[in-house]
């Protein structure tokens, strides 16, 4: 059987919601807290604008999902989702496809986020020249089983991109992730030039006053952040809205600005959709790139969403130390980009 009649047996079968579920310290914590890329001729003469989040706090306890101006709300569906896959699935060769197809299913299904004849950026992490049992990278089976369920979903067209840490040839070849998003249908885009980006300026931005933004961003449809979740040395821990520093050229700077405060603002120029954090093999020090010394946690768990805040809330529950060792995760719901308050969302728990 090929992965993409795996997926479609998967969406067909349902799985049950769970409350308080064994299976992981790290998860249950969670559980605790509630209940059209651009064409060449357009490159290095845009200027685009990007819009306030509105008003901070417009995701609020009566809200039902973050819709961000594109994803419809459903009083049926949750906000968030988070599965677990029983001991051994992050080992698994088809434990990130079994996780994201019961979560993608309980979020209403990838039609619920991608329209027919869409173009869809997806943005992985493929930051680092390292093997995918390093997980410093996006397990590439998981990134698979995305573009997989996009062009199901009736995607005219998909692409894969980051602007890597390391090289990027060297990057998307040693993460896996180049070979399986082809094999998936996608295409995989460079992001080593300038030249691939155009200035956005930002509204309701204090500290960065501008970005450039990977054009594929710019004119896509819809946008899936795939993040991995890990520590990480400068932020402490990297997920969704870090993992948005991939999508722009001038980042080394935001080092130099404060950190936390960019890492929060340059959501307000790339708007995904959804996001998929693989947790499934979590690296809890010397991320983000890892080393000898490096100790793991097998969660074998991932987390969907299209709120972006309240991914990085329930991450941070999972990764043990809370949203408030991670400052950017406050400043980003202040910014009105979602909800950081767990305890006010519909949070799915399914365990497989």
């Amino acid at each position: 059987m090929d992965r993409r009649e795996f997926i479609k047996r998967m969406a067909g079968l349902g799985v049950a919601s769970a409350g308080l579920l064994a299976g992981g310290r790290l998860f249950a914590a969670m559980l605790d807290a509630g209940g059209s890329p651009a064409t060449r001729a357009m490159r290095g003469s845009s200027t685009l604008r990007a819009s306030p989040a509105g008003e901070p706090g417009g995701f609020g306890p009566a809200a039902e999902s973050w819709d961000g101006g594109r994803v419809p709300v459903s009083e049926a569906l949750p906000q968030l989702v988070a599965v677990k896959g029983p001991t051994g699935t992050s080992a698994a060769a088809d434990g990130p496809v079994k996780l994201f197809t019961a979560g993608i299913a309980a979020l209403g299904g990838m039609g619920r986020f991608v329209a027919k004849g869409e173009t869809v950026v997806i943005k992985p992490n493929i930051g680092w020249d390292v093997a995918p049992d390093r997980a410093a990278n996006t397990n590439p089976l998981l990134v698979a089983a995305i573009i997989e369920a996009c062009l199901a979903a009736g995607a005219k067209r998909v692409y894969v991109v980051d602007h890597s840490c390391d090289e990027w040839r060297a990057c998307y070849k040693s993460s896996g992730i180049e070979a399986a998003a082809r094999q998936a249908g996608a295409t995989v885009a460079p992001a080593g030039s300038e030249s691939y980006y155009h200035k956005v300026e930002m509204r309701g931005a204090t500290t960065l006053s501008s970005v450039k933004v990977h054009e594929l961003l710019l004119e896509a449809d819809s946008i899936i952040n795939v993040p991995v979740l890990k520590s990480h040395g400068g932020a402490g821990m990297t997920c969704a809205l870090k993992n948005l520093m991939g999508t722009v050229w001038d980042r080394q700077a935001f080092h130099f600005q404060g950190l936390d405060r960019c890492i929060a603002e340059v959501a307000l120029a790339v708007r995904p959709k959804l996001t998929v954090v693989d947790a499934s093999r979590v690296m809890l020090t010397g991320g983000p790139r890892g080393n000898g010394s490096t100790r793991y946690a097998e969660l074998g768990m991932q987390i969907l969403s299209p709120d972006i805040v309240a991914v990085d809330a329930a991450s941070a529950k999972s990764f043990g130390s809370g949203q408030r060792t991670f400052p950017y995760i406050g400043m980003a719901a202040a910014l009105g980009l979602g909800s950081a308050d767990l305890t006010s969302l519909d949070i799915r728990r399914i365990q497989l």
